[in-house]
């Protein structure tokens, strides 16, 4: 069952798809704050930790649910055209649609956090939550919101990886449990890390554009699409690491030479 963890491969993707799931999470976290902070002082911690909980088991859920589907890889419409042929498939489908869906997450989320104020964070921060049991209900409802993109990006990433399509999906659910675990023991020092760094989400973001722009380019290539006599072959998954690392070794080298710019 975890003959992939012999694969160096399948490591890099672990780490990597945690990172990530965790620099997505942050706008969960923040959000789960909002609504834990209208509750008794008593009952914060809670619903914190009762709400980044039940956001894993919908998660896992979730990746249950979008694995299933992407398994179905057999056509079930064909498209033959003078100059295209595609062999529609569930699996292309949900490639072809969540990358398209990552495409428009990664642009509105940039667009927003440089041009405009957090709209919807300020309509939650101007709910009365009640209770523990509504502040739950808050919770859930919006991290399956945040959810969508956090699983297609693992789907993205891990695709492909193993002999078996069930290693993908160990992979997928040991990030996230790992991801919310690290959220639940750190969201404090990680959201006010984020806060003094958001190049970091932004990053994070623009990884999101390239893996919507994998999933696409996936699509094509399970569905064996041909246009203009042209086969659409598929990315290695190696590219999005390397371009993943390097940016981020980019990133950590700017920070640190801020501080000595702060410094001096």
């Amino acid at each position: 069952m975890f003959e992939i963890f012999s694969s160096p491969d399948a490591w890099v993707a672990l780490l990597t798809l945690t990172f990530l799931e965790i620099i997505l999470g942050i706008d969960n976290i923040v959000f789960i704050s909002i609504a834990a902070d209208k509750l008794p002082e008593h009952q914060q911690r809670k619903a914190t930790n009762l709400g980044l909980m039940l956001a894993m088991v919908q998660r896992i859920l979730l990746l249950l649910g979008v694995s299933f589907l992407v398994g179905l890889k057999e056509p079930f419409y064909t498209i033959t055209w003078s100059w295209l042929e595609v062999g529609i498939s569930w699996q292309a489908l949900i490639l072809f649609f969540g990358g398209l869906f990552l495409l428009y997450k990664s642009t509105s989320e940039i667009h927003e956090k440089l041009d405009e104020p957090g709209q919807e964070e300020q309509e939650l921060k101007g709910k009365k939550i009640t209770s523990l049991s509504n502040a739950i209900v808050q919770i859930v409802i919006i991290d399956f919101i945040f959810s969508i993109d956090s699983i297609l990006t693992a789907v993205g990433m891990t695709n492909g990886i193993g002999e078996h399509h069930n290693d993908a999906l160990i992979l997928m659910i040991i990030a996230v449990v790992i991801s919310i675990l690290i959220m639940m023991l750190f969201a404090n020092p990680i959201r006010e890390f984020i806060s003094e760094h958001p190049s970091m989400q932004l990053l994070a973001l623009s990884f999101l554009i390239l893996i919507g722009f994998m999933l696409i380019t996936e699509a094509a290539h399970l569905s064996h699409t041909v246009i203009f006599g042209q086969t659409i072959g598929a990315i290695p998954k190696g590219y999005l690491y390397f371009a993943i690392a390097f940016s981020l070794l980019v990133e950590f080298l700017n920070m640190k030479l801020k501080k000595k710019t702060i410094k001096k």
